[in-house]
This record gives C-alpha cells, structure tokens and sequence, in this order.
C-alpha cells in the first residue's frame, strides 16, 4: 500500500493543534482529519477518532503496526513542512524592503 497524497487542509497557528490533513493511499482510499499536535514532547500526528463519553475518544481509523503509522507521519510532516516553508517564503516576499537609512 502506497501513500500516493498528502494534503494539509487547515494550518493553525495558534493553540496545540497545528494542522488537519488528509491521507490518500494507492489513489483508492483517503482517511480525513488527521491532526498534527503540539504535545510536550513534539509534534505527533493523532488519527481520526470520536468522543465515546466523558472525555474519552476512540480512534475512527489507524494503522495496526508501527511501521506503517510511522510511513504515514513521516508523509504528514514532510508535507508539513513543506506548506510551512511556501507559507514563510510568501510572507517574506510580501513584507514591504525596509528602506536602507544614511548614517
């Protein structure tokens, strides 16, 4: 099984959940709303899941080995990263020169 798209669909900027992003694999299957959070030790992805009572949640959908839930945070967060630098290098190129002053 191949991830053949990766697609960060909301960036945050502030607060712990940086990003929501959809996964596709081999062009057939896409799994929506995985998040990217801020926790204490980094950034981790968190699979789809539902509140199942009093604070507790469940996951929707996840990959049953390691191996394969690290494939898919390493797709996320190269992606990630990616959008973050198109976005910083936008921001740069719209930020007006700052005119140089004689001393």
């Amino acid at each position: 099984m191949e991830i053949t798209d990766v697609r960060i669909r909301k960036i945050n900027d502030e607060g712990k959940m940086k990003a929501v992003v959809s996964i596709t694999f081999d062009d057939e299957f896409v799994v929506h709303d995985i998040k990217i959070i801020d926790g204490q030790n980094g950034l981790f992805i968190a699979m789809p899941s539902r509140k199942m009572g009093e604070g507790d949640f469940k996951d929707i959908a996840h990959p049953l080995k390691s191996e394969t839930r690290n494939r898919i945070k390493e797709a996320i967060f190269q992606e990630y990263n990616k959008v973050l630098s198109e976005r910083e290098a936008e921001a740069a190129a719209e930020e007006p020169p700052v005119p140089e002053t004689e001393e």
